[in-house]
This record gives C-alpha cells, structure tokens and sequence, in this order.
C-alpha cells in the first residue's frame, strides 16, 4: 500500500459514524457500571462525598480508545455483539486505573484539562480544614481510586455477559496487558532517573508501556474473544505493534510542542517534568556537541516558559521532531500493509484504517 499519514484513505461516513457510536456505546456501559459501584460503595457515607462525583466524572472524561480497538479487534471474527461491547468497556476503568496512578507518579496538577483525581481529594481535604497534609491525602485517596478501578474492570469483564469460552481466550491477553503496564511504568520510572537513556531504552519501554497496552493488547484481547485465528491475531498484533509506538510518537511530540488546548496541560509540559521521552532522547542523539551542552544544561536548572521555549528551539534544530515524524509515518505504512494481507470484514479493515489516523494524527 505505502501510505502514509497525508495519504490515508478517505473514511466512509459510514465508518465514522459507526466508530463513534462504538465510543459512546462503550461510554454507557462504563458510567453505568461505574455509578452503580460507586452507590453501592460510597452513598450515604463521609468518605464518598466527593468519590461519588469525582470518579464517574474523571471515567466520562475518556476518549475510549483501548475499548473502540477492543471491539474492533471483535469485528475482525465475530458480528455486532452488547456483550462483547461490555466487555470491551471493562479496558477504560483498566485506563484510569493507570492514569489515577501515573498522575500521582508524575506529579501532574491536571488530567484533561481538568484537575486530576489526587488534586481533587487533595482540595477536599484542605476545604474540610483536617489535620495532615492534604497532598499526601490526594496522593493516597487517587491510589486507592486507582486499586478500585483495576478491580472494577476485572468485575466488568466478567459480568460482560460472553461465554465463558470466550473469557477463556480473552483472560491471558488481559493478563499479559495489565503485567506489560505495570512493568512498563517501572521500566518509564528508570529511564526518567537516568542521566541520558539510551534510544533503544526508550523503544523499549514506548513499546511496553503504552504501545502494546494502548493498541495492539486491546485489539489481540477483542480478537481473542472472537476466536480469530493465528493469521489475524499475527496481522492484527503487527499493525498494534507499529501504531501503538506511531501513537507514543506523536504524543511525546505533543508533550513538547502540543497547544494545550489539545493536550489538557500546560504548555511543553514533558520538558518540565524532565521526561526522557522519544524526542528529547532522539534530539540528544542528533545533536552536535554545543546542541547536546545546551539540553543538558537546560534540562538540569530551573524550568520556566522561557526554558521551554529555548529547549523546544533547539530540540527543534536537531532534526529530531522532523525523524519523528517520518518515524511515524513508516510505522503507519506497515500497519496498514499487515492487515492489508489478511481477509478482514470490511467494516472492521476501514475502521482499522481510520484508528491508525486518530492515533497518530489528534486532529482527526
């Protein structure tokens, strides 16, 4: 096929709708599920005054992603099926799992352009004037948040209403999807510590962190499910494989470089946090000798917005947001090569074409 990026195949109305409907299909049954946990847990008692808000609206939050290549995944040998969109549904609450807890990790104030969850029981606690440190009380109270999650999706998926068969092939892709995250994270700790990782580090944990966990675990997971067979499972984990880092790609680019409206935080907000992330690595590895003091130097002291102007000038002037790009764009092309060479349902190839552009293109 060779294509790319700027060539991808215009998407059928059909298609988006179809997708989009996903979405909010996948949006229902994980609000639902979720107010009824958290009535169930929290109504009526002290401590769920601000959870029975505050975690069915950070769920709404989701663009759904893991859930829609879930499904798909499913469409690739299986029809339309509720029970296999509940199913799908459970990875969003695996989702902010991870994300109740990264954003401890990482310190991050807002999640979507909204408060995160450890800010939000953080100001709970400082309005209600108790003794403590109120960011140690967020810090806890989003952990604990995030336990619930990695419990309740478990409990979504199965009480989903599939078979048990096909719980059976879906179990050990789950398994190995939630083991991959964890072991990711631990690896993404490491790698921020390190004075200067290397490349092929970063690949590394790109690759497990969030590559495999966003793209190519879901739709394997979904396709498991459905019973697929090993030609498709291969098809559909190499063209997971290489978006899952084509979307990493992109999104290290837009934690550099991305308008805050887009991303929900702060401008170049991977810079001030000191993230080893693709493109600093990469411009590391471009630079030339007076490039590479001036990172450093920079990356070492104070951060303020003229520190991230001057870093994304000379990130810039490596090349590598350019090598990124184009980095992106190959691993789009065998994507769409891989599941080009198997017999998929129509429906489930044109949504596999138009998934690959909203990874790796958040404008579409």
């Amino acid at each position: 096929m060779g294509l790319t990026t700027e060539e991808f195949p215009p998407a059928t109305v059909d298609t988006r709708r179809w997708l989009d409907s996903v979405r909010l299909r996948c949006q229902a049954y994980a609000d639902v599920f979720v107010a009824d946990q958290c009535e169930r847990l929290f109504a009526g008692r002290g401590e769920g005054a601000v959870a029975v808000r505050a975690i069915p609206e950070f769920v709404r939050g989701g663009k759904f992603l893991r859930p829609m290549m879930a499904y798909v995944g499913w469409r690739c040998g299986a029809p339309e099926d509720d029970h296999a969109a509940r199913a799908a549904s459970s990875l969003e609450l695996l989702h902010c799992f991870a994300l109740a807890q990264d954003d401890v990790m990482d310190a991050s104030a807002l999640r979507r352009g909204r408060p995160a969850l450890h800010t939000r029981f953080s100001r709970w606690h400082d309005e209600q004037q108790w003794s403590g440190s109120p960011d140690r009380f967020g810090a806890s109270a989003a952990i604990l948040t995030g336990d619930l999650f990695l419990v309740w999706a478990e409990r979504m998926l199965r009480e989903s209403g599939l078979g048990q068969d096909a719980l059976a092939r879906g179990w050990p892709l789950y398994d190995d999807m939630r083991a991959e995250l964890a072991a990711g994270q631990l690896a993404d700790l490491v790698n921020d510590s390190r004075r200067r990782p290397s490349w092929d580090a970063v690949l590394d944990v790109l690759r497990r962190k969030s590559g495999n966990y966003t793209v190519r675990r879901p739709l394997e997971f979904g396709a498991a499910l459905a019973g697929c067979d090993s030609t498709v499972m291969a098809a559909l984990g190499e063209y997971g494989g290489s978006v899952g880092e084509a979307f990493q790609f992109r999104d290290d680019l837009l934690g550099t470089f991305g308008d805050p409206a887009v991303t929900g935080k702060p401008a170049g907000q991977d810079l001030r946090d000191r993230k080893a992330s693709s493109v600093v690595v990469l411009a590391l590895d471009l630079a030339v000798d007076q490039e590479r003091q001036e990172i450093d130097a920079l990356l070492a002291g104070e951060i303020d917005d003229v520190t991230v102007d001057r870093l994304r000038d000379v990130i810039t002037a490596t090349g590598a947001p350019e090598q990124l790009e184009k980095l992106i764009d190959a691993r789009v092309t065998r994507s769409l090569e891989a599941v080009d060479l198997v017999d998929l349902p129509r429906p489930a190839f044109d949504a596999l074409t138009l998934l690959a552009a909203r990874c790796t293109d958040r404008r579409r």
